[in-house]
């Protein structure tokens, strides 16, 4: 059983925090695009805990968002869409980052999560035909797939090199306390 300290739960609380103000303050909206950052501090919870933490990571991101800074109603659709993307996440990054697990995470994300299950919901939100919205909807898949994977890459490696800062630290600390 995973160690859910202090240290934990503050941490999870700053990527809530984050995602919340990626999402409503540097993201590009329109009534059916989103494009933003707000899925790095979830990956990041994936990465770093797993798979309980970047489901709650996302899905409150999610349901606090809507209530502090709402664009619409509240629409449980688009929570269960952020707490699948924690489950992916997790899948995927967990144990470990290489490009093709990054590759297989964003596509896995954008094509059935983003394109297929959000354009879904915008659907019926909207009450918009489906299929016209998958067609614009596409652009904004392929263009949002390539940053992800870019921008997972990068934080994956930073990440990587943090934790092997830390562990040295740790062993070091522990070697010279003897």
């Amino acid at each position: 059983m995973k160690k859910f300290d202090t240290r934990t739960m503050t941490t999870i609380a700053l990527l809530i925090a984050m995602t919340v103000f990626l999402a409503r303050f540097c993201s590009i909206s329109a009534w059916n695009i989103r494009i933003g950052f707000s899925f790095l501090p979830v990956a990041v919870a994936a990465i770093l805990f797993g798979m309980k933490e970047a489901c709650a990571v996302a899905a409150l991101s999610d349901i606090i968002g809507t209530i502090l800074f709402p664009v619409g109603p509240y629409f449980p659709g688009f929570t269960l869409t952020a707490f699948l993307t924690g489950i992916i996440y997790a899948v995927f990054l967990h144990k470990k980052q290489t490009p093709l697990r990054i590759l297989g995470c964003v596509a896995v994300n954008q094509l059935f999560l983003s394109l297929f299950l959000n354009s879904f919901w915008i659907s019926i939100w909207y009450s918009s035909p489906y299929l016209p919205l998958l067609a614009t909807r596409s652009v904004q898949t392929f263009v949002v797939g390539i940053a992800q994977f870019l921008m997972l890459g990068v934080v994956s490696k930073v990440l990587s090199v943090h934790r092997k800062q830390v562990t040295d630290r740790k062993s070091t600390r522990l070697n010279s306390s003897h």
